[in-house]
């Protein structure tokens, strides 16, 4: 593929062809998918690019990335398998024609007939951001541009994954540098309290109002405000965020007055919020006022290359940290760092790198190893759901991880139990327990697939 150099900071481009995915079989057939961006995830999880309904399919099953070489499809560990062209395959170049099965779902390969070129860093590095893979050096080639305008950019990607790092970063590349960098967690605040939280309030504006308060907002002003895990802004309170974004001012609550307010905006998700317009639950108007620049950081899984790279970087700041020497990674255990599947992301290796190089410390250790010994004691509270006719189903909840990634976990649970439960009550006759549960027949059928539910009586 062709590379060339552009002026922006130490940045090329990389061209890409960009392809076309037509669905021959599964609950989808029929609809095309163009692939507008580099890396394209396939899956049932909530934040997938494409999103499928076949419940044979993984989570996250496989991805597609352009490469200089060529578009590369890439099994993501998932439960039956990646097929191209009738064999099973962990990584493999796609050429027009070829078809992809998932589950049941098969795809056609076809070319858009259309080149795409992408930025891409020559560094291996953005700030505190780190990686030398392709899909990293693509998200620095993209930072090292935006960040000295003022361009509000939307930072999208799992937990863990290091989304507000890269706002604290674009913040530090910027010309707001020396102002205040603010942080407002849509998802920490409760409902009631978010307007005054972000737009400050007014003395007597309500109850506990004392003393006048400024906002978020008016903490940035002539610095940066990143809106982290905006997915979970209430829908009623959309249209005002939307309106101070377009007119640069504040209403604080009780306020006659507007107040002016010089603030760039970052937002980050780890939702799909294109799904969440589809649904209704978030404003179309709104995303595309937050999305002027869209930003995603991939997930460790997606780029294994770079875990040696975070390990040295960790092991020798951690080491300063805590004033101890650094630990030595054998080859065997970086293979084994570089296998793990870190649901966690980086946010997780770190953790567990900290873990290790305390217990190394101790002189239990001198080595990073993958074991019950070293990972963290699991803890978690049990939880009881029930019916009129007394408790269905208990569930254990994990209480080792992030709040968001344990309810997902919840809910997968939950549902296989629900599901089991009900077609046990009534008899696995799936037309009975459809009408039961309120949903259509072949919801179930694909459901009962989804949770491989089987009538052993």
């Amino acid at each position: 593929m062709e590379e060339t150099r552009t002026i922006a900071m130490d940045v090329s481009t990389i061209r890409f062809q960009k392809m076309k995915l037509k669905v021959l079989a599964g609950p989808d057939k029929g609809s095309e998918i163009d692939l507008e961006q580099r890396i394209t995830t396939l899956g049932t999880a909530f934040d997938a690019d494409i999103k499928l309904a076949d419940a044979t399919v993984s989570r996250n099953h496989c991805r597609i990335e352009a490469t200089p070489l060529g578009n590369l499809l890439i099994d993501d560990d998932s439960k039956n398998g990646t097929w191209l062209d009738g064999f099973r395959v962990e990584r493999a170049y796609l050429k027009e024609g070829a078809e992809i099965r998932v589950g049941e779902t098969v795809f056609e390969v076809r070319d858009a007939k259309q080149a795409v070129d992408i930025p891409v860093s020559r560094t291996d590095r953005f700030g505190d951001m780190i990686g030398k893979s392709l899909a990293m050096r693509e998200v620095f080639g993209i930072l090292e541009r935006v960040s000295p305008t003022d361009a509000t950019v939307l930072v999208e990607g799992e937990s863990g994954t290091g989304k507000e790092v890269a706002a604290r970063e674009i913040h530090k590349h910027s010309k707001r540098k020396n102002g205040p960098f603010a942080v407002f967690d849509c998802g920490a605040v409760p409902r009631e309290l978010i307007e005054s939280e972000l737009f400050g309030h007014m003395k007597g504006a309500f109850t506990s109002a004392i003393a006048d308060r400024k906002g978020a907002f008016m903490n940035a002003d002539g610095g940066t405000l990143f809106l982290d895990e905006i997915g979970e802004l209430d829908l009623d309170l959309q249209p005002k965020l939307l309106r101070v974004l377009e007119s640069r001012e504040v209403r604080p609550v009780g306020a006659s007055q507007v107040k002016k307010v010089d603030v760039r905006v970052i937002a980050a998700t780890n939702r799909n919020l294109k799904e969440e317009v589809k649904k209704g639950t978030f404003r179309e108007d709104l995303y595309y006022r937050l999305a002027v620049i869209r930003v995603r950081v991939p997930p460790v899984r997606s780029r294994r290359e770079d875990i040696p790279l975070l390990v040295s970087h960790f092991v020798d700041g951690l080491a300063r940290e805590h004033g101890t020497k650094p630990i030595k990674i054998s080859y065997d255990t970086m293979v084994r760092l570089q296998q793990h599947p870190w649901k966690g992301n980086v946010r997780e290796l770190r953790n567990f790198i900290e873990r290790t190089l305390i217990l190394a410390d101790a002189g239990l250790t001198d080595e990073v190893f993958l074991s019950d010994s070293v990972a963290p004691e699991v803890r978690d509270d049990a939880v009881t759901l029930q019916s009129s006719e007394g408790p269905v189903v208990t569930l254990s909840v994990r209480i080792d991880e992030q709040f968001k990634d344990v309810k997902e976990q919840l809910l997968t649970e939950f549902e296989r139990a629900y599901w089991k439960r009900m077609l046990e009550l009534n008899a696995w006759n799936i037309t009975r327990t459809a009408k039961a549960s309120g949903v259509h027949r072949k919801s179930l059928e694909y459901l009962i697939k989804k949770y491989d539910l089987k009538n052993n009586v």
